[in-house]
Protein backbone atom coordinates (compact mmCIF):
# COMPACT_ATOMS: atom_id res chain seq x y z
CA UNK A 1 0.00 0.00 0.00
CA UNK A 2 1.23 3.37 -1.01
CA UNK A 3 -0.11 6.54 0.79
CA UNK A 4 0.51 9.90 0.51
CA UNK A 5 1.39 12.55 3.84
CA UNK A 6 -0.85 15.75 3.79
CA UNK A 7 -0.38 18.67 5.01
CA UNK A 8 -2.70 21.68 6.08
CA UNK A 9 -3.07 23.86 3.63
CA UNK A 10 -6.12 26.16 4.48
CA UNK A 11 -9.64 26.63 5.85
CA UNK A 12 -12.12 28.27 3.72
CA UNK A 13 -15.99 29.38 4.61
CA UNK A 14 -18.95 27.74 2.21
CA UNK A 15 -19.86 30.48 0.25
CA UNK A 16 -24.03 29.00 0.57
CA UNK A 17 -23.87 27.81 4.33
CA UNK A 18 -22.09 29.59 7.33
CA UNK A 19 -22.62 26.37 9.25
CA UNK A 20 -20.14 24.69 7.31
CA UNK A 21 -16.07 25.07 6.26
CA UNK A 22 -13.67 23.09 3.58
CA UNK A 23 -10.78 22.07 5.07
CA UNK A 24 -8.17 21.90 2.09
CA UNK A 25 -5.30 18.84 2.87
CA UNK A 26 -2.55 19.09 0.04
CA UNK A 27 0.18 16.44 -0.75
CA UNK A 28 3.74 17.58 0.10
CA UNK A 29 4.23 19.35 -3.38
CA UNK A 30 1.15 21.22 -3.70
CA UNK A 31 -0.26 19.62 -6.74
CA UNK A 32 -3.30 17.76 -5.56
CA UNK A 33 -6.01 18.68 -2.34
CA UNK A 34 -8.74 17.13 -0.57
CA UNK A 35 -11.46 19.29 0.31
CA UNK A 36 -12.93 18.14 3.28
CA UNK A 37 -16.60 19.61 4.66
CA UNK A 38 -16.39 19.81 8.30
CA UNK A 39 -19.32 21.38 10.97
CA UNK A 40 -18.95 24.43 13.07
CA UNK A 41 -17.64 23.01 15.66
CA UNK A 42 -14.69 21.45 13.88
CA UNK A 43 -14.48 24.95 12.33
CA UNK A 44 -14.44 26.30 15.95
CA UNK A 45 -12.02 24.62 17.10
CA UNK A 46 -9.26 24.69 14.45
CA UNK A 47 -9.81 28.38 14.15
CA UNK A 48 -8.86 28.47 17.58
CA UNK A 49 -5.67 26.70 17.30
CA UNK A 50 -4.59 28.45 14.22
CA UNK A 51 -5.40 32.43 15.04
CA UNK A 52 -5.09 31.73 18.63
CA UNK A 53 -2.17 32.35 20.99
CA UNK A 54 -0.19 29.08 21.53
CA UNK A 55 0.34 29.75 24.73
CA UNK A 56 -3.32 29.30 25.96
CA UNK A 57 -3.75 26.33 23.59
CA UNK A 58 -1.64 24.47 25.42
CA UNK A 59 -3.72 24.32 28.41
CA UNK A 60 -6.83 23.05 25.90
CA UNK A 61 -7.45 19.67 27.31
CA UNK A 62 -6.48 18.08 24.03
CA UNK A 63 -3.36 19.80 24.01
CA UNK A 64 -2.78 19.01 27.95
CA UNK A 65 -3.43 15.02 26.85
CA UNK A 66 -1.23 14.85 24.24
CA UNK A 67 1.68 16.35 26.10
CA UNK A 68 0.80 13.32 28.24
CA UNK A 69 0.94 10.60 25.66
CA UNK A 70 3.86 9.05 23.76
CA UNK A 71 3.96 10.40 20.64
CA UNK A 72 4.02 7.31 18.38
CA UNK A 73 1.23 8.14 16.11
CA UNK A 74 -0.22 8.47 12.45
CA UNK A 75 -3.34 8.52 10.92
CA UNK A 76 -4.57 7.22 7.32
CA UNK A 77 -7.48 7.98 5.33
CA UNK A 78 -8.19 4.67 4.10
CA UNK A 79 -11.80 5.55 2.19
CA UNK A 80 -14.87 7.04 1.94
CA UNK A 81 -18.36 4.81 3.18
CA UNK A 82 -21.48 6.81 3.21
CA UNK A 83 -20.20 10.77 2.58
CA UNK A 84 -17.82 10.20 5.45
CA UNK A 85 -14.18 10.15 4.85
CA UNK A 86 -12.58 6.94 7.13
CA UNK A 87 -9.95 7.44 8.89
CA UNK A 88 -7.65 5.05 11.21
CA UNK A 89 -5.79 6.50 14.24
CA UNK A 90 -2.84 3.73 14.89
CA UNK A 91 -0.62 3.14 17.47
CA UNK A 92 3.20 2.55 15.70
CA UNK A 93 4.42 1.27 18.79
CA UNK A 94 1.71 -1.54 19.70
CA UNK A 95 -0.38 -1.81 16.08
CA UNK A 96 -3.58 -0.79 18.31
CA UNK A 97 -5.84 1.56 15.91
CA UNK A 98 -9.43 3.19 16.32
CA UNK A 99 -11.53 5.03 13.58
CA UNK A 100 -11.72 9.26 14.01
CA UNK A 101 -14.11 11.03 11.83
CA UNK A 102 -11.60 13.40 9.41
CA UNK A 103 -12.23 16.38 11.07
CA UNK A 104 -10.79 15.34 14.73
CA UNK A 105 -7.95 13.89 12.62
CA UNK A 106 -7.08 17.36 11.31
CA UNK A 107 -7.07 18.88 14.28
CA UNK A 108 -4.89 16.19 15.81
CA UNK A 109 -2.86 16.47 13.31
CA UNK A 110 -2.37 20.48 13.65
CA UNK A 111 -2.23 20.35 17.45
CA UNK A 112 0.28 17.56 17.76
CA UNK A 113 1.93 16.98 14.37
CA UNK A 114 0.51 13.10 14.24
CA UNK A 115 1.37 12.76 10.69
CA UNK A 116 -2.10 12.12 8.49
CA UNK A 117 -1.78 9.95 5.22
CA UNK A 118 -3.93 9.28 2.71
CA UNK A 119 -3.86 5.94 0.77
CA UNK A 120 -2.69 7.05 -3.08
CA UNK A 121 -5.51 5.58 -5.05
CA UNK A 122 -7.59 7.28 -2.74
CA UNK A 123 -5.61 10.64 -3.42
CA UNK A 124 -6.16 9.36 -6.91
CA UNK A 125 -10.18 9.59 -7.04
CA UNK A 126 -10.95 11.83 -4.31
CA UNK A 127 -7.83 14.58 -5.22
CA UNK A 128 -8.51 17.79 -7.39
CA UNK A 129 -5.95 19.63 -8.66
CA UNK A 130 -4.22 22.18 -6.18
CA UNK A 131 -4.37 26.06 -6.81
CA UNK A 132 -3.37 28.06 -4.33
CA UNK A 133 -5.10 31.19 -5.95
CA UNK A 134 -8.19 29.91 -6.74
CA UNK A 135 -11.23 30.98 -4.71
CA UNK A 136 -13.25 28.17 -4.32
CA UNK A 137 -12.47 24.24 -4.74
CA UNK A 138 -14.72 21.44 -6.27
CA UNK A 139 -16.03 19.39 -3.40
CA UNK A 140 -16.42 15.66 -4.41
CA UNK A 141 -20.35 14.70 -4.15
CA UNK A 142 -19.34 11.36 -2.85
CA UNK A 143 -17.64 12.76 0.37
CA UNK A 144 -21.28 15.20 0.94
CA UNK A 145 -23.91 13.74 4.16
CA UNK A 146 -27.24 12.86 2.65
CA UNK A 147 -29.01 16.06 3.73
CA UNK A 148 -26.24 18.10 1.72
CA UNK A 149 -27.14 16.01 -1.18
CA UNK A 150 -30.14 16.87 -0.90
CA UNK A 151 -29.64 20.22 -0.93
CA UNK A 152 -27.14 20.61 -3.99
CA UNK A 153 -29.43 18.21 -6.20
CA UNK A 154 -32.43 20.74 -5.14
CA UNK A 155 -30.16 23.45 -6.29
CA UNK A 156 -28.82 21.96 -9.50
CA UNK A 157 -32.75 21.19 -10.65
CA UNK A 158 -33.40 24.84 -9.69
CA UNK A 159 -30.65 26.15 -12.00
CA UNK A 160 -31.25 23.81 -14.83
CA UNK A 161 -28.12 21.70 -14.32
CA UNK A 162 -29.47 18.46 -15.26
CA UNK A 163 -25.65 16.74 -16.22
CA UNK A 164 -24.66 17.42 -12.41
CA UNK A 165 -28.58 16.65 -10.76
CA UNK A 166 -28.13 13.13 -12.98
CA UNK A 167 -24.93 12.63 -10.69
CA UNK A 168 -26.45 14.02 -7.76
CA UNK A 169 -29.65 11.80 -8.04
CA UNK A 170 -27.31 9.03 -8.93
CA UNK A 171 -24.87 9.21 -5.62
CA UNK A 172 -28.31 9.45 -3.49
CA UNK A 173 -29.92 6.50 -4.74
CA UNK A 174 -26.82 4.23 -4.69
CA UNK A 175 -26.54 5.31 -1.08
CA UNK A 176 -30.09 3.84 -0.88
CA UNK A 177 -29.00 0.59 -1.59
Amino acid sequence: MHRILLRFENLQQMMDNEELSVILLTDEARKRAIPIVCDADITRQLLLRLQGNSEESRTMLPEALLQMLPSSYEMLIAGVFDGQYQVVLMDTMNGNSVRIRIGDAVLLSIISHVPLYIEERLMGRQGVPFDEKARGVQIPINTLDKARLQVALDHAVEDENYELASQLRDEINRRRK
